[in-house]
């Protein structure tokens, strides 16, 4: 087993024992276990704590040189260039957790630098483990998957989604929604970056942007989509999707087609 196939393999497992202990919670919070954060849309549960203490642990256990950024609890200090930093969303999607709809996920992400190597987003109430690792291509259930072959806008169906101080920002990606609003098959809002990412990297969606992203929202699903064939940049183009707040995946035929319309 290669190094690289050691940190899937060690991140899948990890996976699996959070997405675990978030079906143990669905269904199950009671009021006092839900709170909001910076603005009341934006929730944080008993679940997202408790599945992210489990990643902790299994990455802390299994790769204890490794630095890890998490949603809720753990940041470690950066390091150097060739730093291996893992990017942790416990639970992502969590408002659709609370009203128990089935599009939320666990998302791990493993970069050296600015380089993603490892990518796992686990989707337990839909059954369906995605994962990746660099120059590995891209999986569902241990199935390769690939990005559409779509190439026209009014073919395509897309995803986005809408942050959640959106009163109180200037660009709320409203006005990019209308710009595809007419031209475009559908557009579908998930309330999961990594799922979208996911479902773009398997063909299911023909492309996603969105911006005022954190980069536990995308360090895995970014993954994804480059080892299914896709292109994944920030929205002017660059290679500041991670941090930078704003990202664009898509088939590469799709992608400039998609970015030439958002503006952040």
């Amino acid at each position: 087993m290669s190094e690289l196939e050691h940190f899937l393999s060690v991140a899948q497992h990890a996976a699996g024992r959070a997405g675990a202990v978030l079906m143990e919670h669905f269904g199950k919070l009671r009021p006092a276990e839900i709170a909001s954060k910076s603005v009341a849309r934006d929730l944080v549960t008993a679940a997202d704590l408790a599945s992210e203490r489990v990643l902790v642990e299994c990455l802390r256990r299994e790769l204890p040189g490794h630095a890890i950024e998490a949603e809720e609890e753990t940041r470690d200090a950066r390091g150097g260039a060739d730093e291996l930093r893992w990017f942790l969303d416990p639970l992502d999607g969590t408002l659709n957790f609370v009203h128990q709809l089935p599009a939320f996920a666990v998302s791990l992400g493993l970069l050296r630098g600015t380089t993603p190597l490892v990518g796992v987003v686990h989707a337990p109430r839909l059954g369906e483990t995605f994962t990746a690792r660099a120059g590995g291509g891209a999986f569902v259930n241990g199935e390769r998957i690939q990005v559409s072959r779509c190439t026209q806008l009014g073919e395509a169906l897309l995803a986005t989604g809408f942050p959640y101080r959106r009163g109180q920002l200037e660009h709320d990606n409203l006005a990019n929604f209308g710009r595809f609003f007419y031209d475009v098959r559908e557009l579908r809002r998930m309330g999961s970056a990594a799922v979208d990412l996911a479902f773009v990297a398997a063909g299911r969606f023909d492309g996603f942007w969105e911006l005022h992203l954190a980069p536990h929202d995308v360090a895995a699903g970014a993954l994804l989509v480059r080892e299914a064939g896709g292109v994944v940049t920030d929205a002017e183009g660059g290679e500041d999707w991670l941090r930078g707040g704003h990202i664009v995946a898509a088939p590469a035929a799709m992608h400039e087609l998609i970015r030439a319309r958002v503006r952040h």
